[in-house]
């Protein structure tokens, strides 16, 4: 029986799908629930498993971009599974016939060297000093391998390094899911009144709190107490307090949201994924930590689906980990605003009439003007600023045993 495998739908909207890699060749015997290929959708990249066991014929190319429910490859599911032992000894190799030795061609004769060997006429010193050429890039034709006007006419400047460095280029294809956030990224640029607001964060009281209970928090809950829990909870406090930052433009109608997904954007294999932290406000320090780390696992390791990078409402971005100082992030659309996370470096303040050293974040938020006011923008990155200077008071109640759950 032959079984026709056809591209499962990945998701909502998603019509077509690209053959990133196939993971078996034309002709292989595959198992049921064997991954043999990986397809990108414009969203994320996942594995095609085997239908059946049987052997497979490949119905498309490595590049291709098939249709959802296009049939991709088939499965001879009679065919007989083939042995596991070792494979049958190679045929004894055929003894070389001695052949009749070839005379070797009389090789031209080779330019004696003298005084003259590489040195330019009169005539082509010029044009070569002209050109800027080094006479001793260049072959001489003349007698005695003398350089000739000619030689100095044909020879060719040099446009880079003179120490023959390689120019090489190559050409890959983009994948879908890169494609798919070029053209996000642009239209977000293109479509969006965007504009962004900065500030910056004295990040001593978090890095005391994370300097005491970091220890007891990772040994009681199996996950260390990092920035993007204070910031989630301060993002969520702030969205509360500013629900136009919250909210998204659907035509000539504005959506506002009760709730909070946020989205956080994590680096992996194929590319920017953006898993969603769903309802973050019902969540606790630990809950934030916890599915932090299990969204960016599952998208370093490609496992991550459509369903959990859909629906975001607000996005949280950390350039720091790769050592930005300040940046202007793009706006997820159809989102509205976006927070930007930079580095710590100890930086001079003024703190209470005096100089004092302190670890400084500066923070950036882009956002949409066409529903979002300056004034909102900036509260909304003010109530963020004071969250995380004030943390035990603002974002656990003055009780941090509580809060962390100790």
């Amino acid at each position: 029986m032959i079984l026709e495998m056809k591209v499962p739908s990945p998701g909502e909207s998603i019509t077509e799908v690209e053959i990133a890699e196939w993971l078996v060749e034309d002709g292989d015997y595959v198992e049921k629930d064997q991954a043999i290929a990986e397809v990108d959708s414009d969203k994320a990249t996942l594995e095609l498993p085997a239908e059946a066991s049987g052997t497979i014929t490949l119905k498309a190319e490595e590049g291709d971009a098939v249709a959802v429910g296009a049939i991709v490859c088939l499965i001879d599911t009679s065919a007989a599974k083939p042995d596991g032992g070792a494979e049958a000894a190679s045929a004894p190799k055929e003894e070389k016939k001695e052949e009749p030795k070839k005379e070797k061609a009389p090789q031209p004769a080779q330019a004696k060297e003298t005084y003259a060997s590489g040195v330019p006429s009169p005539a082509a010193k010029k044009i070569l000093d002209e050109k800027g050429v080094d006479s001793s890039s260049v072959s001489g034709s003349g007698r005695d391998g003398r350089i000739t006007k000619e030689d100095a006419v044909n020879a060719v400047p040099s446009m880079g390094s003179p120490t023959g460095g390689s120019r090489g280029e190559s050409r890959s294809k983009l994948s879908m899911l890169r494609r798919k956030v070029a053209e996000r990224l642009v239209s977000a640029k293109n479509e969006t009144a965007m504009l962004t607001t900065f500030n910056e964060v004295d990040m001593s009281a978090i890095f005391e709190l994370r300097n005491k209970y970091k220890e007891d928090f990772k040994s009681k809950h199996g996950v260390s107490l990092g920035f993007m829990s204070f910031f989630t909870k301060a993002v969520v406090r702030a969205l509360e307090m500013y629900p136009a930052v919250n909210s998204m433009i659907d035509g000539k109608e504005m959506i506002s949201y009760d709730f909070c997904d946020i989205s956080i954007a994590v680096s992996g294999p194929k590319g920017l994924m953006v898993p969603v932290i769903r309802n973050a406000e019902n969540l606790t320090f630990r809950g934030v930590e916890a599915e932090v780390k299990r969204l960016a696992i599952r998208a370093r390791e490609g496992e991550i689906t459509v369903d959990e990078m859909t629906g975001g409402t607000f996005t949280i971005t950390n350039g720091g980990v790769f050592g930005s100082m300040l940046s202007t992030p793009i706006i997820n659309p159809p989102q509205s605003a976006i927070l930007g996370m930079h580095n710590i470096v100890e930086r001079p303040i003024a703190r209470e009439g005096a100089i004092a050293i302190a670890p400084i974040m500066y923070v950036a938020l882009s956002y949409d003007h066409r529903i979002i006011d300056g004034k909102e923008s900036v509260g909304f990155l003010v109530a963020i600023k004071e969250a995380l200077e004030s943390p035990e008071e603002i974002l656990m109640d003055n009780n941090v045993k509580k809060a962390l759950e100790m």
